[in-house]
């Protein structure tokens, strides 16, 4: 009855008042500096559709790095397209005035700069629609301007010792491994430039022989094979002016230079980017001139496109907190402005060929600014540029439920939908039965990542097995993402009937590979209770050689449960009795004594603990069989207080959730104090570039992980109710608007302790919501 007065008083009121607010509040966010950059550590991202820009001033020249999804060389490296560097002459930049602002709302940088006879303003943004990148001069008088275009792959670079980490090797080189020089030249009055795969081998090959699949390799999907990308520099009024080389940081480069043909008071710079997999450069450059001639035809209403296209974007889903009387330096403040500044560089990846990588995403720089050991160059990243581990990339990645981004999970998704047959050709051939064996440290084509997988294996050693004391068993990963895609028909109403193949995949998995194992130890396939036995099996990457892991009985049993309440249609009869039959089989979770306290255990028994995860409260999240509302809470809230090895594992750093865990059990005081340590400035001029954390900066699961936190904090569901404020504290002031099941949209106020307005769209789902503030 409290809500439904709040309600009706409300939603009329407020309903105005908050959508002129948000635009204030998002303002407030825009990051904005008035001093130059000493370095591309000291970047701010910029981007749009599926490519990211590192932009900064350094000593008066802009630069930015180019980097764009899909852009994997043979070696499976994540390349950058590149560095462009802009000069003006006159230059208003090194003028007595300086501003660089990152405009959250249009989703561009703006950049001012001026003495006291010249001002210039810069706009820099990316068409969300098509591949091409916009620079946008304008002056009080004219000047001259220079783009140039620079590259370190202007040769051949032979991969030194530690710098195979930012591709598939790793740390194992196997013979002489280079990252191939790029083709760069001047055609008429552009530059021209592209990387195009060389087919004699690739990472790809190489990994399919080492896993004994060569059999089978023709039917197999291979993202790398005839691959090219890059892309042309365009100008107004603009001629070739030469090239150069130069250092810059820690790597060599050359360069190549557009210049103005006379001064002018506007210039305008186009970047045209085309990525694909032709067996011909002239095909490839076909489809970049098809691209230019979109652009072309287009040119007059983009901007106004992408510009509502952001528009949309930010009204879609926030959270403001506002600040108290420390303002800015208001830690909960800069959790809520980081939550926004990391939502805008998960968009610059909304519709990318493939997922926002967890480690950087589009937006790393020099390595040495990183880590001063690595001095390696622009495209050096930690754990691989095509390798998608998944236990860090579903936190990228489950934060789109809750604010409504779920056609920027599609990239996630049909990750691994293209991968789908080289999983389960792994089962066929190995163990001759059926499901998609999906690993841990998955490459971009659906194996395990070859240095993982173990180049010095025993005689006669499972081939399906990565030999490895992190991984082996690691499998139930990919459970996650089905649940992702399951949520999202439940949040939407979407059809997902393309992804079903894939969800009954994996699960088949399970219940073929665990039978085949138990098979192979003797006569009886299920335990005593006619369950399946999960053994050997993995809690994570932490409780090794497990039997029953917590963490994938709460995955199987929520995936096969919410597989059979999708509407009618998803699934038939006989496959309905199938999976019924399945879930019947999974064993219970175990628990365990701590201290005089029934908790979860990790498993039913283990034989070494490896990492420090958390799996004993992975059912409070992802699967969500605790949580507030949810029976026996009380025995996760144990777990959190007296397990021991879940106090020692307690962190914020990365991708530890135990932010996450505290707002799903409602514990408000623990909530807010993770949360704050976990979306507090990162240290760094760009208070969202977090890391490296246990992976590299720009930190993305340490990002993902922080907006989970924030929004379990302030909404929560079971079922068709919608929990309110369950871990929210009394003294921070917010305004949000985020997404529920069934198509629902809860927007709500807090200030000064009291609710201001809560509306809900639609007013049918107002009965359903349990207000806890």
């Amino acid at each position: 009855m409290k809500f439904r007065t709040l309600f009706c008083s409300f939603v009329l009121t407020f309903s105005l008042v908050a959508a002129l607010a948000q635009n204030s509040e998002l303002e407030d966010y825009n990051i904005a500096w008035d001093s130059q950059s000493r370095n591309s550590g000291e970047s701010m991202p910029c981007g749009g559709g599926d490519i990211g820009l590192n932009v900064w001033v350094e000593n008066g020249e802009l630069l930015f790095y180019i980097s764009r999804s899909g852009t994997f060389d043979e070696n499976n490296a994540f390349l950058k397209l590149g560095r462009v560097r802009i000069k003006l002459t006159p230059n208003p930049l090194n003028g007595t005035n300086f501003r660089q602002e990152l405009v959250l709302k249009d989703g561009h940088i703006k950049i001012d700069g001026s003495d006291a006879e010249h001002s210039v303003q810069i706009n820099v943004w990316v068409d969300v629609f098509r591949p091409v990148i916009h620079v946008d001069i304008n002056s009080n008088k004219p000047l001259k301007t220079e783009a140039c275009y620079e590259s370190w792959r202007y040769r051949d670079r032979p991969v030194r010792e530690g710098e195979g980490h930012e591709n598939s090797y790793r740390w194992v080189l196997r013979g002489e491994v280079k990252t191939l020089k790029d083709d760069i030249f001047f055609q008429g009055n552009d530059i021209m430039f592209y990387h195009r795969n060389r087919n004699d081998v690739s990472v790809f090959d190489v990994t399919v022989k080492q896993q004994g699949l060569d059999s089978v390799k023709p039917q197999m999907f291979d993202p790398l094979k005839n691959r090219i990308f890059g892309g042309i520099i365009r100008g107004d009024n603009m001629k070739p002016g030469g090239t150069y080389s130069g250092k810059y940081i820690d790597t060599d480069y050359s360069g190549w230079i557009l210049e103005s043909t006379s001064e002018s008071v506007s210039n305008k710079i186009q970047i045209y980017l085309h990525t694909t997999q032709v067996e011909t450069v002239e095909e490839w450059q076909s489809g970049l001139q098809q691209t230019i001639k979109e652009v072309i035809r287009n040119e007059k209403t983009a901007l106004g496109e992408t510009h509502d296209w952001w528009h949309q974007f930010w009204s879609r889903s926030f959270i403001y907190i506002h600040p108290d009387e420390n303002g800015p330096l208001s830690q909960h403040w800069q959790a809520a402005r980081n939550y926004q500044l990391f939502r805008y560089m998960l968009g610059c990846n909304a519709f990318g060929e493939y997922p926002t990588k967890f480690n950087g995403g589009l937006f790393t720089f020099d390595p040495s600014l990183t880590d001063s050991s690595l001095k390696f160059t622009p495209d050096h990243r930690r754990w691989g540029g095509g390798t998608m581990t998944a236990q860090n990339q579903r936190l990228v990645y489950f934060p789109m439920i809750k604010s409504g981004d779920f056609e920027m999970m599609i990239p996630q998704f049909d990750f691994y939908l293209r991968s789908l047959r080289n999983a389960e050709l792994r089962s066929e051939v190995y163990w001759g039965h059926k499901g998609a064996c999906f690993t841990e440290q998955l490459e971009n084509f659906g194996l395990p990542n070859c240095t993982e997988y173990g180049w010095a294996r025993p005689e006669g050693y499972d081939p399906g097995m990565q030999y490895n004391a992190w991984l082996e068993y690691q499998w139930d990963t990919s459970l996650e993402f089905c649940l992702m895609i399951i949520d999202s028909e439940r949040y939407t109403g979407k059809d997902i009937s393309g992804y079903i193949p894939l969800i009954e995949s994996c699960l088949t998995f399970f219940d073929e590979h665990y039978r085949y194992l138990a098979r192979k130890r003797g006569i009886k396939i299920l335990d005593s209770k006619g369950d399946l036995i999960l053994y050997p099996g993995s809690a994570c990457e932490t409780y090794k050689m497990a039997y029953n892991a917590t963490s994938t009985i709460a995955a199987l049993k929520t995936v096969l449960t919410r597989l059979l309440e999708l509407p009618p249609g998803y699934i038939n009869e006989k496959k309905r009795e199938k999976w019924t039959d399945m879930l019947n089989r999974i064993p219970p979770i175990s628990f365990r004594e701590c201290n005089g306290h029934t908790t979860i255990s990790p498993a039913l028994l283990w034989e070494r603990i490896n990492n420090q995860e958390t799996p004993q409260l992975y059912p409070v999240f992802p699967w969500g069989i605790y949580g507030v509302g949810k029976p026996d809470l009380e025995i996760a809230v144990n777990t959190w207080k007296y397990d021991p090895d879940a106090l020692g594992f307690r962190s914020h750093v990365g991708w530890k959730q135990d932010n996450i865990f505290a707002a799903r059990m409602g514990l408000t005081r623990e909530a807010a104090e993770l949360n704050i340590l976990k979306m507090k400035d990162s240290g760094r001029r760009f208070p969202a570039f977090w890391g490296p954390g246990f992976d590299w900066v720009p930190d993305h699961n340490w990002g993902g992980s922080g907006m989970i936190g924030l929004q379990e904090m302030l909404l929560q569901t079971n079922g068709k109710k919608i929990y309110l404020f369950p871990a929210w504290p009394k003294g921070w002031d917010v305004h949000f608007k985020l997404h529920a099941p069934h198509n629902t949209i809860v927007e709500g106020a807090v200030k000064d302790g009291k609710i201001e307005f809560i509306t809900v769209i639609p007013e049918s789902r107002a009965k359903d919501i349990i207000n806890l503030y």
